[in-house]
């Protein structure tokens, strides 16, 4: 996954995929007890609305959809679908690989950059 090529200074790539599990592990925990919430944008886009920066740390929503989606809580799927059926539009799977990602909850969307 390309987050795990975003390293910290003296870190290997497999420190930091197991930090991203740990960190997908607990955004998932989150989003489970509806503490986090999901977000889908007009263009298929999604964000993750309450994630705390020390849980995020540097996790892009893309990423942390990715890990749900791979081997997420199916409480975790849930509240994906839950955001889906509230935006009346499916998550796009080419849309989040484009990059495309909000910075404020979904009020507005940028490409990768």
């Amino acid at each position: 996954m390309p987050c795990d090529r975003k390293l910290k200074k003296g870190q290997t790539i497999a420190e930091r995929a197991a930090e991203l599990r740990k960190r997908g592990q607990q955004v998932d925990k989150l989003l489970a007890a509806g503490r986090v919430t999901a977000k889908v944008g007009g263009q298929g886009g999604i964000t993750f609305i309450g994630i705390p920066e020390d849980v995020r740390d540097g996790m892009t929503d893309a990423c942390v959809y990715r890990a749900i989606m791979a081997r997420g809580s199916h409480q975790a799927k849930m509240a994906i679908i839950k955001a889906e059926r509230l935006a009346g539009r499916t998550v796009d799977k080419a849309v989040v690989a484009s990059g495309l990602h909000s910075h404020d909850g979904g009020a507005s969307w940028h490409p990768r950059g």
